[in-house]
């Protein structure tokens, strides 16, 4: 009978959430489930009496006695809901996403010896359940109080004083979020449990096409959550090749404008990507969605048919002036049904409800873009002999994730096409009027380059129209740093204008080949337009792959077992670390350059053992790898150093499983002489608030001397400050009394949370300030460095500005770094030509003295 609430709430035939479960004697099980409905909150579960007495708890379990925290008691749950994890579906009871966060047995505290169960019912009873807890997470004595004066069904979870509780200094380490957000993202766990065998499709969508005879589908129930008023399209990465994959459909690429169509009691809001609305330029499209009975928000793609079935973007762009032409809305994804967030859906589940949807609609105008699944070559085939712009492959469990550039959605294209930023124009020569050629620019981090020009593609009414909107662009000044070299008269003009250009390739200098203009592109910013590169292999091939050869650098480098786990959790596998490490290559690569490196080899991953080498074996090394050898003080005999100046050596060492990049201070031509000084924020059971206290201190102090300093994160917990060396030759031994003298000194300005002694005991609740890493040999994780941490986080330069109380750790792995870095370039790319006066500073501190 204590079930008859749990299943009154649930409809069995469209969630898998279990319906019974019978408990196993003498072994009474606890379960803490993290549970993404409506709200995030923590469903905490006792096994009492063959059923999971449960609550929920808005903040989670504390492992801090001065947490008190509340817990809602709500309907009992069948004993195997212990087990479940899954995704719930919209119009469910309890939508969202859920996991387990710990588990584990408990016993009463104070036990008499009699029926487990009639005594933990008596407390329960009473108001007052006392136990004790073994899990991974929770451990010790807890008590449960009910509360009076409040609601019926109101408790207190708080966590007794002993030897497994802790202080307010590092209680937040062991709150849920904290915990889980050990570099695992909200949305990567709900990634992570999307593929379990528990995600359920909404009944009755099925994800073939409906067998005949099947009943009419319904399409899900009412929810709660309004729409919202913006939603941002998820992106695609550009990779080089087509591959096959068993979770992994496959879709046309549809060469037109993103756009995403937002319908609320039959009225539409149709926008770009950059919030521009297309209301008044397709109004067609805006009255057809107007007829969905639904409220929804689709995700798809406004372009014009050809006869032959293919998206033209030229016809397109005249659309908006002839109004001619086979104008259609082809919509891949659907973000919202009638008050229900679906972007936590799995892919698949998504699409099966848009088809449904569509198909009731029954309008021309707006079409569903079909896929294919696994076999993403044979697809890529078809598009290339129909002449497609390309293919998109998409993992079919995946979430929507708004406004990232992952790797769930992947773009393969077959014509190169590219957006600029028109720069100016040139004069016109013959026939042709006002305007010649095009000259194109884009943004390589924050500085524009010069990528070419473009005649081709431009006809009257084209030149026309453009030559109107670039007048009030019109300016003296090259938005160039850099010398232009035209063939004819150039009017400059504010970059500001975005245009879609297909060529033939990109030239060993960086410019277009034989680029043709095939129209403006209005749904872009121009600040987003970066050089677009395909990755020389796609992440998912690896995650397929067991071995590949790659050639970089003219050397043939084979990698190994591509398809192990690095990350278990996570699920990231050893060719998505080498694929990181290839992608910003050119950006590591010049701090690495002529350094010796310890290599720190994993090659289990991050769960298992691991070992450090200094010394190659030659016998087994590539002829082409680099090293240098170097007399260790401990043996007195000679050490070979492998040193990594390439990709193909990058690719070697990350293919030895060295998850991280280790390398020296110095340079193999003056290894007594670091180019760095360096001081390590190394924080000890303490709020990451007191490491950023610290680092901008030490800036300060620095700032003093007038020595421009750097700071990264370590990618681990805290934060690595650099202090270029310059010109002036200093030793190791002096680089180190520097270092010391620095941290001494901010530890005087901040004992309470800061520590200079390197014993863990004298440094717990404090900020560990080690200057002990400037020492011949020693070496620090290199910028853009993986580390073997949850998350795959990454070592990141930082903007000073940017080390606040808002920095986190976990906000760079290696799926958004060289996004990043796009946006902002290598921010240490000058750091060698810095020229510091340390010798007036140890000057002054000497004087001072």
């Amino acid at each position: 009978m204590s079930l008859a609430k749990y299943k009154q709430k649930r409809n069995f035939s469209q969630t898998t959430e279990p319906s019974a479960g019978k408990a196993v004697q003498g072994k009474h099980v606890f379960v803490v489930q993290r549970h993404h409905a409506s709200r995030l909150h923590y469903d905490f579960r006792l096994e009492v009496d063959g059923v999971l007495k449960s609550w929920a708890i808005p903040k989670g379990p504390s492992m801090n006695p001065a947490d008190k925290r509340l817990a809602m008691e709500v309907e009992d749950h069948p004993y195997d809901y212990k087990d479940f994890e899954g995704t719930i579906p919209a119009g469910n009871y309890g939508a969202g996403t859920v996991y387990i966060w710990d588990k584990g047995t408990f016993e009463l505290m104070n036990p008499d010896g009699s029926n487990f169960d009639k005594e933990a019912l008596k407390e329960l009873k009473s108001g007052d359940l006392k136990i004790v807890m073994k899990g991974k997470k929770l451990k010790g004595e807890f008590a449960m109080v009910k509360m009076k004066g409040r609601e019926e069904n109101a408790w207190l979870l708080i966590k007794h004083k002993d030897k497994y509780a802790v202080d307010e200094y590092n209680s937040e380490d062991y709150t849920p979020e904290k915990i889980k957000a050990q570099g695992l993202k909200e949305k990567a766990a709900a990634k992570q449990v999307a593929k379990k065998k528990s995600v359920v499709r909404v009944k009755p969508v099925a994800e073939a096409a409906p067998s005949p005879g099947t009943k009419k589908k319904t399409i899900a129930k009412k929810g709660k959550s309004p729409i919202k008023k913006v939603y941002k399209p998820m992106l695609a990465t550009l990779v080089s090749e087509a591959f096959d994959g068993d979770n992994w459909l496959f879709e046309t690429k549809w060469d037109g404008y993103r756009a995403i169509a937002s319908v609320a009691g039959n009225k539409a809001m149709l926008y770009s990507r950059n919030e521009k609305s297309f209301n008044n330029d397709y109004p067609p499209v805006v009255a057809a969605v107007e007829k969905i009975s639904h409220n929804v928000v689709l995700d798809g793609e406004i372009i014009v048919l050809d006869k032959k079935g293919r998206s033209d973007f030229q016809s397109l762009q005249q659309y908006k002036t002839t109004g001619k032409g086979n104008l259609v809305f082809a919509v891949f994804d659907l973000l919202h049904l009638d008050g229900n967030e679906l972007q936590e859906m799995p892919l698949l589940a998504r699409k099966n409800l848009l088809k449904t949807l569509l198909a009731k609609l029954d309008d021309k105008m707006v079409r569903f873009s079909a896929h294919v699944l696994k076999s993403g070559h044979r697809f890529f085939a078809k598009a290339r002999e129909k002449q497609w712009e390309g293919i998109i492959a998409k993992k079919a469990d995946s979430i929507y994730e708004e406004g990232r550039r992952g790797m769930s959605w992947l773009k393969i294209k077959i014509v190169n096409e590219q957006e600029a930023l028109i720069c100016g124009y040139t004069a016109p020569r013959g026939s042709r009027k006002k305007i010649g050629a095009l000259v194109l620019g884009i943004y390589e981090g924050k500085k524009l380059k010069y990528i070419g020009h473009c005649g081709g593609g431009l006809n009257e009414a084209t030149i026309g129209n453009l030559y109107e909107q670039l007048q009030p662009l019109v300016t003296k000044a090259s938005p160039f740093s850099e010398k232009v070299a035209t063939n004819m008269p150039v009017t400059w003009v504010k970059p500001r204008l975005v245009c879609q250009v297909k060529f033939q390739e990109w030239t060993g200098d960086g410019h277009l080949r034989q680029p043709i203009f095939l129209g403006l592109r209005e749904d872009k910013p121009a600040k987003d337009i970066h050089p677009e590169i395909a990755k020389k292999m796609t992440m998912t091939a690896t995650t397929l792959e067991k071995e590949r050869t790659l050639t970089l650098n003219s050397k043939k480098v084979t990698l190994t077992n591509q398809s192990k786990l690095y990350w278990p959790i996570e699920k990231i596998t050893k060719g998505q670390l080498i694929d990181y490490y290839l992608s910003v290559a050119k950006y590591m690569l010049p701090h690495l350059k002529d350094r010796p490196l310890s290599l720190h080899r994993f090659p289990n991953g991050i769960t298992g053992p691991s070992f450090y080498q200094k010394d190659l074996d030659l016998t087994q090394t590539p002829g082409w790898i680099k090293s240098v050898p170097l007399l260790a003080d401990s043996t007195g005999k000679n050490v070979d150093y492998l040193v990594c100046n390439n990709e193909a050596t990058l690719a070697y060492m990350v293919n030895l499983g060295c998850i991280e990049i280790n390398p020296w201070l110095s340079r193999i031509n003056k290894l007594d002489e670091p180019d760095f000084i360096v001081l390590d924020l190394d924080p000890e059971n303490i709020d990451f608030k007191y490491v950023v206290e610290t680092a901008r201190h030490i800036k300060a102090m620095l700032d003093g001397f007038k020595i421009t300093s750097f700071c990264k994160t370590s990618g681990s917990t805290g934060l690595h400050i650099y202090i270029p060396t310059g010109t002036t030759k200093i030793s190791y031994d002096s680089s180190r009394l520097f270092a010391e003298y620095i941290a001494r000194h901010v530890n005087e300005q901040l004992p309470k949370s800061t520590s200079v002694v390197r014993a863990k005991a004298a440094r717990n609740k404090k900020v560990y300030i080690d200057f002990l890493q400037n020492s011949r040999g020693q070496t620090v994780a290199a910028p853009y460095s993986a580390r073997p941490k949850p998350g795959a986080t990454v070592s990141m330069p930082l903007l000073w500005e940017e080390v606040n109380e808002k920095l986190r750790i976990s906000n760079f792995n290696i799926f958004n770094s060289l996004e990043r870095i796009n946006e902002n370039n290598d921010l240490w790319h000058d750091i060698k030509s810095v020229k510091n006066d340390l010798r007036k500073a140890i000057g002054e501190i000497e004087n001072s003295r």
